[in-house]
């Protein structure tokens, strides 16, 4: 890995000198020139892009001025999925390095990838977003993200290692060993969902180890939505400051923006992901300030550049100055979205996966409540199913056996475990209107 930063011959990081703090003018030339090189990119390798600035009558040489991004196409989550797995790369496959994936809505993973070029960018904006955190050389980091094809282990771990911090790969679970690592390494930062560090924080009681006695001092927490009142209370029960980071496999993985010193807002790195805020029902350009979904832009993403995606995340855009000096704008904390997705354990799962996931296994109707639950800093998901009567009216071996196949059948697709609930025909409410599917008991509102 090899990422030239801002760093002297020892090392020591110069964050005056970083593009998070360029004059205005200065970073909206970065943007233009990326963003007209990323168009043509786009419109030279990737045949739906292609198609569709044609359909708009625009070519790259149209892209004069930021504001003209306005005339490109939106791009959403099944272009992904309908191009499944490589129709949206820019490079051959001699240029790709690295390939990450998550799961789709039908049970398809959506596919990234990275060239050498994007890799380093990834864990440039991940050094860019520890330093904002007060993280440095010399810094010991858990990283508890997931290693593997979902793209916040790896992220991290790059972006630690180009900062100069000491990394330990420890991945997610194992609550024990993290909390023993943490004591005996003398851990003074961790990376995971805010949720498992409550957990880790309430297994660490039961241990005898008192959190606010570790050298933790930075917790860099994502991957789900939480609160300030989580952030609260995280910190009131340890040394660390929490900081949320932000992020998305289709446009990096994490590292897409991050809290500074000032937690108040998110700054995005701009340079390299131009953010717009839009109406979400008619897709209308909104003025800073205003809240609505976010749309971001790669602007230097070589494999696979994307244009206008729509986050379904809804927030908007600061623009008042930071405490901390940053020209980069702020996104206010993204507490809820415009679709029907919800995160659990740092994994995205539409109710349309549960739906394909049980209706694949004979003997259920479609009537399934989904119930999100928090217990000791955990989250949890419980499907409840409604069985045919000529099932429930069978053996009990035989609703146990259908049971497991359910439960086996959502792991697969979803790759998180679900508690499966079996309840009896005609028992579960019927919506007269659009189902609701999915009740959120966990508080994170």
């Amino acid at each position: 890995m090899h990422v030239e930063l801002w760093n002297d011959a020892q090392g020591s990081f110069h964050p005056a000198s970083a593009p998070d703090f360029l004059p205005t003018p200065q970073l909206q030339q970065v943007q233009l020139q990326r963003l007209q090189a990323v168009v043509q990119r786009a419109y030279d390798h990737v045949a739906v892009f292609r198609q569709r600035l044609d359909e708009r009558g625009v070519r790259p040489a149209d892209i004069k001025t930021l504001s003209d991004i306005r005339r490109l196409p939106f791009t959403v989550k099944t272009d992904l999925r309908d191009t499944y797995p490589f129709g949206l790369f820019a490079s051959p496959m001699r240029e790709i390095v690295r390939l990450h994936a998550s799961s789709g809505t039908t049970g398809k993973p959506i596919v990234v990838a990275y060239t050498r070029q994007d890799v380093d960018v990834w864990a440039e904006v991940m050094l860019r977003s520890f330093a904002a955190c007060g993280l440095h050389r010399g810094d010991i980091v858990q990283n508890a993200y997931g290693y593997g094809l979902f793209t916040g282990g790896l992220g991290a771990h790059y972006g630690a290692e180009a900062l100069g911090a000491t990394v330990i790969p420890i991945s997610g679970g194992n609550t024990d060993r993290q909390i023993m690592l943490m004591k005996d390494f003398g851990v003074t930062a961790i990376c995971c969902t805010p949720s498992y560090f409550i957990h880790l924080i309430e297994r660490a009681g039961e241990m005898g180890v008192n959190m606010s006695e570790l050298p933790l001092r930075v917790g860099v927490f994502g991957a789900e939505p939480w609160t300030d009142s989580m952030r609260a209370h995280i910190q009131a029960h340890s040394r660390l400051r929490a900081y949320d980071i932000y992020g998305l496999s289709e446009i990096v993985g994490p590292g897409v923006g991050i809290e500074c010193s000032g937690q108040n807002g998110l700054h995005l790195f701009e340079d390299h992901f131009y953010p717009e805020i839009i109406n979400p029902e008619t897709g209308e350009v909104l003025p800073d300030g205003q809240e609505g979904e976010l749309v971001l832009t790669t602007l230097s993403k070589q494999a696979m550049p994307i244009l206008r995606y729509r986050t379904r995340d809804i927030t908007s855009l600061l623009t008042e100055p930071c405490a901390c000096g940053r020209t980069l704008r702020r996104i206010r904390r993204i507490g809820r979205r415009s679709d029907d997705m919800f995160i659990i354990r740092g994994i995205n799962v539409f109710p349309s996966q549960i739906e394909s996931a049980l209706l694949a296994v004979e003997g259920t109707l479609p009537h399934y409540p989904i119930l999100l639950t928090r217990s000791h800093g955990l989250d949890h998901l419980e499907v409840q199913v409604e069985v045919t009567p000529a099932v429930f009216s069978d053996k009990v071996g035989t609703l146990e056996t259908l049971q497991g196949k359910l439960a086996h059948s959502l792991e697969r697709t979803l790759g998180l475990h679900a508690q499966v609930s079996l309840v009896e025909p005609h028992t579960l409410q019927r919506s007269e209107g659009k189902a609701k599917r999915v009740q959120d008991l966990r508080n994170i509102a």
